[in-house]
């Protein structure tokens, strides 16, 4: 069977839902939406503390594992990415963060276009927000996407605020507002009337699911872009075990995310022309740049241990489970209305003149599941995020079997300066835990250990527990891989419109970024047609 549309999207992610939305509504053209992973999730991932239940589950996650880093010595990451209906924002934990204006400013450098400037990005970010708490001149209000602070902040997160004051670091109660630099509460994607996640699944396909223009097939798998004398001119996916072919009227728009964008390109012969080579693929377009330029966000846990009662301990099982269940069921109220994550700073650890670190506070023992050194128990994790990394990475295909899983090689500390900085940023945390009120919550630091604290100990801390904060973006970026108008260069009828074309990484949770340049994108399609 062959499906035909005017734009077949390739990902039904934070980006391949608005797009598909878009073209829709605003300009009544036919579009085909491949998503690898199932079309509906079940309602706890629905719920703001649900998603906690799914991050070890592969049900609605693609895990890619890394070649050993020798920097790290030796050690294999883990990154998981979105699959289902919705992506990054059906599984993620929803912080709502747009990132510095300055980091708008090295993507116009990097598309020689102003058009990629905070400016020119800013009105996207206001067209699909619907914020229910912040307003003109920063934030738009009745946009589909919902955007709230949480219904529920623990007593830890309150402390964690203002120890962070009396640090020094001053109140922000709005990080994307006219400076990032402080400590507050951050806002997440959920609708603060039903306190449900805000997923662009649910945001922007489900109201057009009955649109005859949208077509939606899930686990459909595509494993090849389709060329004809210089142009894409289609796809051929998996479904239900069975090969299909669809092809496009207009155009092909790969939405399918940094890593799988990636390789999608590769197999379809359009990578570097050596490496498809030692793949056995023919060579459609040598194109150097896609699969290079990998950022993504690395982040490390301090933990410590906090007097009985005080955080999260224990509350995702047993009799608190159910109890806390309860309570959301009658009256959507309680703990189940956090994600666990309230409360961060952006702090600028060099005096740079803009924040450099985000630093969380979990009020629980978090640890990536590759790292041991700190057993559950009563504890808060601050978790230092380095904001614009220098390391880079990779994507690669395995020459072995290019339709296996990836070579991917995430790069992390492989840059001096990264590790320096990681080191500054548990030099601070530290002394946030010595800051009243936190401090009188606080029995002693666990991991490291009270006493680590001579440089090559806390480097080695930092070496062992360094992991994703789910951030993967750059591998097809705009400027060397597609052009200021996200058109993927030496090919027609195709275009890349998700994380991967970020020539450098926001400062800061990357799904509204990725949202926002999804709307700016189906603008850009909708002008180019006519």
């Amino acid at each position: 069977m062959t499906r035909n549309a005017d734009y077949i999207i390739v990902g039904g992610g934070s980006s391949g839902a608005v797009i598909a939305a878009q073209l829709v509504t605003k300009m009544g053209a036919k579009v085909l939406v491949l998503e690898t992973g199932p079309r509906r999730a079940p309602w706890l991932l629905d719920v703001p503390a649900g998603y906690m239940k799914f991050l070890a589950s592969d049900r609605y996650l693609e895990f890619y594992e890394s070649v050993p880093q020798p920097q790290l010595g030796g050690r294999s990451l883990i990154v998981p990415q979105g699959r289902i209906l919705g992506g990054g924002s059906a599984v993620n934990a929803m912080v709502y963060m747009r990132g510095q204006a300055e980091d708008y400013a090295s993507w116009a450098k990097a598309a020689d276009s102003d058009d990629w400037s905070y400016e020119s990005m800013l009105p996207h970010f206001k067209a699909v927000e619907g914020n229910a708490e912040l307003g003109a001149p920063l934030h738009g209000t009745d946009g589909p996407l919902k955007v709230s602070h949480l219904g529920h902040h623990c007593d830890v997160s309150g402390a964690f605020i203002k120890a962070c004051n009396a640090a020094g670091i001053p109140r922000n109660d709005d990080f994307n507002g006219q400076t990032q630099s402080g400590v507050g509460y951050m806002q997440h994607t959920i609708d603060a009337d039903r306190r449900k996640r805000s997923s662009t699944a649910t945001a922007f396909l489900k109201p057009i699911a009955k649109n005859p223009n949208l077509t939606v097939v899930t686990k459909a798998t595509v494993r090849k872009l389709l060329v004809e004398k210089g142009r894409i001119t289609g796809v051929v996916y998996h479904e239900n075990g069975q090969e299909q072919t669809a092809t496009a009227g207009a155009e092909v728009i790969v939405c399918a995310g940094a890593f799988a964008t990636a390789a999608l390109l590769m197999r379809s012969g359009i990578g570097p022309a050596d490496h498809l080579r030692d793949c056995g693929i023919d060579v459609v377009l040598d194109q150097p740049a896609i699969g290079e330029n990998l950022q993504d966000h690395c982040e490390v846990p301090l933990v410590a241990g906090l007097k009985k009662g005080y955080g999260y301990f224990g509350q995702d099982r047993g009799l608190a489970m159910i109890r806390n269940g309860l309570q959301y069921l009658w009256n959507k109220t309680g703990l189940a209305t956090t994600t666990g994550v309230e409360a961060c700073a952006f702090v600028d650890s060099d005096e740079s003149g803009r924040p450099d670190l985000q630093i969380y506070c979990v009020p629980t023992v978090y640890l990536d599941r590759t790292v041991t050194g700190a057993n559950p128990t009563w504890g808060v994790t601050l978790t230092t995020c380095l904001l614009r990394p220098k390391s880079r990475g990779s994507v690669r295909l395995n020459p072995a079997n290019p339709d296996g899983p990836l070579r991917f090689d995430p790069g992390f500390l492989s840059d001096r300066d990264d590790l320096d900085r990681m080191v500054n940023g548990l030099d601070i945390g530290r002394n946030l835990l010595r800051q009243v009120p936190l401090a009188d919550l606080v029995t002693h630091e666990i991991f490291p250990e009270a006493g680590q604290e001579n440089r090559e100990q806390v480097e080695h801390h930092v070496r062992q527990t360094v992991k994703t904060n789910y951030h993967p973006v750059g591998t097809v970026a705009l400027g060397t891989a597609v052009d200021t108008r996200l058109r993927l260069i030496g090919l027609d009828g195709v275009r890349v419109a998700d994380a991967s074309v970020m020539p450098t990484i926001p400062s800061g949770n990357t799904n509204a970024p990725t949202i926002a340049l999804a709307h700016k994108a189906a603008e850009m399609i909708i002008d180019d047609a006519s």
